[in-house]
């Protein structure tokens, strides 16, 4: 897995439990470490979860291969 990938991934999640938060709780933590939901910064988070969850949707579409080619084991006997 390519590094942008982990990090769509880590951005994805993030914004998944932020808004399992909201559901929960009706606590935004982005708002509240970032000063409220117009605020710059939490703005631009929230534009990040966005642009990361696009991102995670070429995962589903993607060939995945796998990560170590499988070795042959010889026996001498």
């Amino acid at each position: 897995m390519i590094i942008i990938d982990r990090i769509a991934m880590i951005i994805a999640i993030i914004g998944g439990l932020n808004w399992g938060s909201i559901g929960v709780f009706q606590f935004d933590i982005v708002a509240w470490i970032c000063g409220g939901q117009s605020g710059v910064i939490s703005r631009i988070v929230y534009i990040l979860v966005g642009i990361a969850a696009i991102w995670c949707i070429s995962l589903l579409f993607r060939d995945h291969e796998p990560r170590e080619s499988v070795r042959e084991v010889h026996h001498h006997g």
